[in-house]
């Protein structure tokens, strides 16, 4: 699909009818259309309903995350998985690069330290502006986190979806990143992983791909 024509054809007829039955059984929400649209893939790909209570937007970040992918942002991620998540969408939509910030990782985790925490300083250097998809490392959102706090902004994200999965570290790097202001989109809790980080920015890239769609062309 060239990039001077977008097209439409990003939906799987299943996915649609999924969509359809998911927004029925959610009812109402007081989301607007970007965060229900990532809502419903959300549902869609953990097959939990209940993941509306914990998900969490930080004022205008849809809006930043849609502007940052139109515009060719890296896509940073914190595993394999989730960047094979991603990839798909972003070959068919703006062709952003998605790396995975174990590219610059170590071979071996330094002591009392973690592949992905070193892999994320590297990576926010060498990818300034990127959107960061967090969905297994805690360290790595420490990490990240870490880096805001520095001054000076060139190594500064766009949008961090920071959700990552399970028991140790997972819910206090989550209060930090909700402490620090930063334009976000996380779950609260233990709720996370490669599938739904992956699954969020599939629908921010579907979201800015169609909203470029819809744009006028330009007159003659």
């Amino acid at each position: 699909m060239g990039m001077g024509r977008p097209g439409l054809d990003l939906d799987h007829p299943i996915f649609s009818e999924s969509v359809r039955r998911i927004r029925q059984w959610l009812g109402p929400t007081d989301l607007d259309p970007v965060q229900q649209e990532l809502l419903e893939r959300l549902v869609h790909s953990s097959g939990d309903l209940a993941i509306a209570a914990d998900l969490r937007f930080s004022p205008g970040a849809c809006g930043l995350g849609l502007e940052a992918l139109a515009a060719g942002a890296v896509i940073l991620t914190d595993t394999a998985m989730a960047a094979a998540a991603v990839a798909p969408m972003a070959r068919r939509t703006f062709a952003n690069p998605v790396r995975c910030i174990l590219e610059w990782a170590p071979a071996v985790a330094p002591p009392g330290g973690t592949r992905s925490a070193e892999g994320m300083t590297a990576a926010l250097a060498a990818c300034p502006g990127a959107v960061v998809l967090i969905g297994s490392a805690p360290t790595a959102l420490e990490r990240l986190l870490d880096q805001l706090e520095q001054p000076g902004g060139s190594q500064r994200p766009a949008l961090v979806i920071g959700m990552p999965v399970g028991f140790v570290g997972v819910a206090e790097s989550k209060r930090r990143l909700a402490a620090s202001g930063w334009p976000q989109i996380r779950l609260e809790g233990s709720k996370g992983g490669a599938g739904l980080v992956g699954a969020s920015c599939n629908a921010l890239l579907r979201r800015a791909w169609l909203n470029q769609a819809a744009a006028p062309g330009p007159t003659a």
